[in-house]
């Protein structure tokens, strides 16, 4: 892969990852989760990620390699661990999905014949499907091109929530919305946890790791990441809190008589405008509809494919898929399995939060297996870059809230992910039958017994069913046995005896086999 991006279209493909759908969505589902509250979750995102960013720049600046958020895990903790994470990698690559999701559900506004209720029609799934090949195509290119095309998408995805503020602001102020219709937190401050899954706020902010995927292809990686992820972290999460505040402030009163949950759009901004007259900024809105998720599933396609690419490298998929066009520098083989990945996510799901909450539960993984990544690298000479200071605590707290994220993502939905993600254990066990292809150059060191990889490995296996139990036992639309807070107050205690077990047993692995710097 070629070294041709720089700070600026970093934070280009940083920025415009963040700021898809969730612009369009989640001020109204924040809204209906929390109230007004929703503005401390917005907050709380920020800084939570924030926190996990800094273990992954930590890992891009020390390990810079394409997919490398696939890689480290692997690296850290072996086969099993780098294949269940794959596997979780893999499934997110239905978050896409959730980007054409709604541009469909936009499109919905000038075509009515595209949904059925919350399903896409026939008609609807063909738009869908050309839009996916579409973005594919665009795709298929140099990621110079690449990152150029996203930078002008990025400065239209800015404008037009600027523009959308102002104008809702001017038009349809109301004040006293802070502590009218049942006061700033509605439905108690444990909704503000709920919102931040379960309302598409931590989909919203996520993707600020998306630098990091591409910093194979960086010039000058260990000074150009760290500012690029969170100088999009820091602009996005500006635009959000501004969103919100317009959207609390705005909303006509007559609609509020059952409260925030009672409010309901199917195109939340667009119909604001309309109904304070703002035609002009309705127009502007349904355009950027299509633009604004379809410049985050642009990114997505991308990052997907150098995912892709780093599981072929792993050996989860065949290594057919691995192939680097000479000519452009782009995994062209990697972009068509995810087009058909997508596809296929397309068709279960109609809406865009349903999607957004089973994948972004299946992508927090990530960000837990990053946490003891790069615990197990610092304790090797030179394993670390040591560009972000106090990682002997940044790490397992980052572990903490990776799991917290998880779990308050609420047990309808985990009970549908984490089976899915623990389905990655028959996937790798599947890998290891006999007469199964052997792969020693992914990166693990030496091939090592069934048995030992199981022991290296067992630690993610008890940290899901873990999360899984605790979910159904939990006030997060759980059974309710264990109250609050003292079901979060267990996640993390539990969250940290699996941390420092998991660094335990990446540590003795690398002792027995010394891995490679990148």
């Amino acid at each position: 892969m070629r070294r041709d991006l720089g700070f600026w279209g970093l934070t280009g493909i940083g920025f415009s990852n963040i700021v898809g759908s969730g612009w369009l969505f989640a001020a109204m589902y924040a809204a209906q989760t929390a109230g007004p509250a929703a503005l401390l979750s917005w907050i709380g995102a920020g800084l939570l990620c924030g926190l996990v960013a800094l273990v992954m720049i930590e890992l891009g600046a020390s390990r810079p390699e394409g997919g490398g958020t696939v890689r480290w895990p692997l690296f850290a903790n072996g086969r099993l661990v780098g294949t269940v994470v794959g596997w979780s990698v893999l499934l997110s690559v239905g978050g896409t999905a959730a980007e054409i999701s709604a541009i469909m559900q936009y499109t919905a506004h000038y075509l009515p014949g595209l949904y059925n209720g919350h399903t896409l029609t026939l008609a609807g799934l063909a738009l869908a499907c050309g839009l996916s090949v579409l973005l594919t195509a665009l795709n298929w290119f140099a990621v110079k091109l690449f990152a150029r095309l996203n930078t002008l998408v990025s400065i239209f995805k800015i404008a037009v929530p600027i523009a959308t503020v102002l104008a809702l602001i001017a038009s349809g102020w109301h004040s006293g919305r802070l502590t009218d219709h049942g006061g700033f937190a509605p439905y108690g401050y444990v909704a503000c946890l709920t919102a931040l899954a379960g309302g598409g706020i931590v989909y919203s902010v996520n993707g600020f790791q998306a630098p990091l995927d591409f910093s194979g292809e960086t010039r000058k990686p260990r000074r150009t990441l760290p500012w690029a992820v969170l100088a999009g972290i820091g602009l996005a999460l500006l635009m959000y809190l501004a969103l919100q505040v317009a959207y609390l402030f705005t909303v006509p009163e007559h609609l509020l008589g059952g409260g925030w949950k009672g409010v309901s759009f199917d195109s939340p901004f667009g119909q604001l405008a309309l109904i304070l007259n703002l035609h002009w900024l309705s127009s502007l809105l349904y355009a950027d509809a299509v633009l604004s998720p379809g410049g985050s599933a642009y990114v997505g396609v991308a990052i997907d494919a150098r995912h892709t690419y780093a599981l072929a490298k792993n050996g989860t998929i065949p290594r057919y898929f691995m192939k680097v066009d000479e000519g452009s520098g782009m995994p062209r083989r990697a972009l068509v399995i995810n087009l058909v990945v997508i596809v296929l996510f397309l068709l279960p799901f109609g809406g865009w939060q349903d999607i957004v909450s089973v994948m972004g539960d299946m992508y927090l993984l990530i960000y837990a297996a990053s946490a003891v990544a790069v615990a197990v690298f610092r304790t090797e000479p030179g394993g670390t870059a040591g560009w972000v200071p106090g990682l002997r605590w940044i790490a397992p707290l980052s572990f903490v809230v990776a799991s917290e994220f998880v779990y308050w993502s609420g047990w309808q939905h985990l009970r549908l992910a984490l089976p899915l993600v623990l389905a990655g254990v028959l996937l790798f066990l599947w890998m290891r039958r006999p007469g199964a292809p052997v792969i020693e150059d992914d990166g693990a060191g030496p091939r090592r017994s069934l048995g030992a990889e199981l022991r290296i490995g067992a630690w993610l296996v008890v940290y899901l069913v873990g999360l899984t139990a605790l979910s159904w036992l939990g006030t997060f639309k759980g059974s309710g046995h264990l109250p609050a807070p003292y079901d979060s107050l267990t996640v993390a205690a539990a969250a940290l005896a699996v941390f420092f077990w998991a660094v335990r047993s990446g540590v003795g692995q690398l002792t027995a086999a010394p891995q490679p710097a990148g």
